[in-house]
């Protein structure tokens, strides 16, 4: 998932679609965070652009846990695989995000439609 909608599930945000919450509610789906949704939200936060009632890692750590999901580390292929994106899309992070899920041949929980221009599956 990209992190608008981690944050979106957490704060049970209603513009999170039926569709994406159908696929965070079925059991049978492992979640992934990327640790670079969590660099993005402290770089936030230390810009003042996202408040969080909890530290970032009290607040990760409570989410990941009650939500069971799973932390995606960033690997050097992950790195990698951002050198031969095209320019769709500018924003590092999400960059990032969508060479993890090619890499890792995973789609993607976002409502991001610049995602489709990269051929990956986004569920949004």
């Amino acid at each position: 998932m990209d992190t608008h909608t981690f944050l979106w599930w957490v704060w049970e945000h209603p513009n999170l679609s039926d569709k994406t919450r159908e696929v965070m509610t079925n059991p049978e789906n492992d979640l992934f965070l990327s640790m670079a949704s969590i660099w993005e939200m402290a770089i936030k936060i230390s810009m003042g652009r996202l408040a969080l009632t909890k530290s970032l890692d009290c607040f990760i750590s409570d989410h990941m846990e009650r939500n069971q999901f799973t932390l995606l580390d960033i690997s050097i292929a992950h790195a990698s695989r951002v050198v031969s994106l095209p320019f769709h899309h500018r924003d590092p992070f999400d960059r990032l995000l969508i060479a993890q899920a090619m890499e890792d041949g995973m789609p993607i929980l976002s409502v991001d439609g610049s995602f489709d221009a990269y051929g990956i599956t986004r569920i949004g």
